[in-house]
């Protein structure tokens, strides 16, 4: 991994998370907003593999645990696991059809919601899962897919343009 590639991945958490706490705060629907941190580290781990989707993960959710979690690490914890597994799909599909990683990045944020409910709620004894369904995570993983139908081209794209860059680089010293 060369620091072209840390750097554009660094700058896509940073501005992902901007615009997901900004932008999509403002154009949210009864206060749901697509999370385009899971968005990220669906596609990251989709096209590059289980390493770089836990890598990504981790710093997704470390920095939505420092400016919105109780317990740092928890969301952490969530997107590198999310990350790690959608990872383990690199190798079986072929990352430039765009309607496998949509349906993955469906997937994922509903496993991200019910983990969230499961262990923020449900624990507390809060057993209202139908609500909770209804009007959090099912309008949430319909609004990051159709969100995710617009930015996944532009992550794969960045990184086929990264990858080009350097392939050229290690033809040089060949």
């Amino acid at each position: 991994m060369n620091i072209r590639r840390v750097l554009t991945n660094f700058i896509l958490i940073i501005l992902s998370f901007i615009v997901q706490t900004t932008v999509f705060r403002v154009l949210d629907f009864g206060d749901i907003a697509p999370n385009l941190l899971m968005i990220l580290t669906s596609a990251t781990a989709f096209i590059k593999g289980d390493r770089q989707g836990l890598i990504c993960g981790f710093f997704c959710g470390l920095l939505v645990d420092v400016f919105f979690g109780t317990y740092i690490g928890f969301f952490a914890l969530i997107y590198m696991y999310i990350g790690f597994v959608v990872g383990k799909f690199h190798e079986i599909f072929f990352t430039q059809n765009i309607a496998i990683p949509i349906v993955i990045i469906t997937i994922s944020d509903f496993v991200f919601g019910f983990v969230c409910y499961v262990l923020m709620f449900l624990f507390r004894t809060k057993f209202n899962l139908g609500y909770y369904m209804m009007n959090v995570i099912i309008p949430e993983m319909v609004y990051t897919a159709i969100v995710a139908i617009l930015y996944y081209p532009l992550i794969l794209r960045i990184n086929n343009d990264i990858d080009e860059k350097e392939e050229k680089e290690a033809k040089k010293f060949v």
